[in-house]
């Protein structure tokens, strides 16, 4: 699985909803970008209803072969290699069946939906891209919809890169910079560090007894990660990317959210743990909170994945 070319084949979830959907636009301007092969893929499920939330969910595997060849001429360019596949196996269990479709057809990107605006289908279609994540080894794009129920405007012009320090969530820098060249976008690195509001559990009590000693060393955390992320800024600037960086004080979701907006950026990139476990992205981490609460499609990278994406073809002329 993987390619050395960039997202050489992207595999997008579909289940006859109009939620679903809104993931065809990012995908299909990675697609072009990267000139990939694409793969749509309907999954029958085991005693699935009918509709779901007012919306029709396909059960049958004739009119799920019909929808996915019609979605293919209407979402896609003439000339694009588009496959659809439907699994006409039963399953129960659709984030580990998409999970081993991604193995099975060597899959470098899965471009689905997150969350919608609420109700039963929004919440299954978001539970499967979290099981989707923790299970797999592969780069997941997650899109969600806008408060209008549309596709978010998607151009990779401006990416904003997470960090912590942890050298494993670096898997998302490669990844992210193979986006920025084949798109012609810029980075944004940002680190948020600790300060007093953001303290928890013994870290209070020791602040009330030490402020000072507390004080110096969040400002010690602050020097630390402006030299870490100057590290990187010297490594892509090198390698003739566009990238900037900051580092800020408190809640790192919420920074995270509101720096986001103020850039402009519309496209997030976060390394993951993958098969570390599905708890190990999805609790306690600033990747749900993102999700949930993001406008901006989030590319979510599991460890040893950015090896898959080194050196994306040139963009085709404009």
């Amino acid at each position: 699985m993987g390619t050395e070319t960039g997202f050489k084949h992207i595999l997008i979830p579909l289940d006859g909803s109009r939620l679903a959907e809104t993931a065809l636009p990012a995908a299909a301007f990675m697609a072009a970008r990267f000139q990939s092969s694409v793969t749509l893929i309907h999954l029958i499920e085991r005693n699935a209803p009918p509709e779901v939330h007012s919306e029709r969910h396909l059960t049958d595997a004739a009119q799920a072969q019909t929808y996915l060849d019609e979605v293919a001429r209407r979402a896609f360019p003439p000339g694009m290699a588009v496959d659809c596949h439907v699994h006409t196996t039963e399953i129960s269990d659709v984030a580990r069946g998409l999970v081993e479709h991604a193995a099975e057809l060597r899959i470098d990107l899965i471009a689905m939906c997150s969350h919608g605006r609420g109700g039963l289908r929004d919440w299954l279609f978001g539970s499967i891209a979290q099981q989707v994540v923790g299970l797999g080894t592969t780069p997941v794009l997650l899109v969600r919809p806008t408060q209008a129920g549309r596709a978010p405007i998607f151009t990779g012009r401006m990416i904003l890169v997470p960090l912590d320090g942890d050298p494993s969530h670096e898997e998302a820098l490669p990844v992210a910079g193979a986006v920025a060249r084949v798109c012609g976008g810029a980075l944004h690195l940002v680190m948020v560090v600790r300060n007093t509001a953001s303290l928890k559990g013994d870290q209070v009590a020791t602040a009330m007894l030490m402020p000072l000693a507390t004080q110096a060393l969040i400002d010690l955390d602050e020097q630390q990660a402006e030299d870490y992320l100057n590290q990187h800024l010297a490594r892509l600037r090198a390698a003739g990317l566009t990238a900037s960086a900051e580092v800020a004080r408190g809640d790192p979701a919420s920074y995270l959210l509101s720096a986001a907006r103020r850039i402009g950026a519309d496209l997030i990139a976060l390394g993951t743990h993958g098969k570390a476990g599905l708890e190990a992205f999805w609790s306690g981490s600033v990747g749900p909170k993102l999700s949930g609460r993001s406008h901006a499609p989030l590319l979510l990278v599991p460890l040893a994945a950015a090896s898959r994406v080194d050196d994306p073809p040139d963009p085709p002329a404009a």
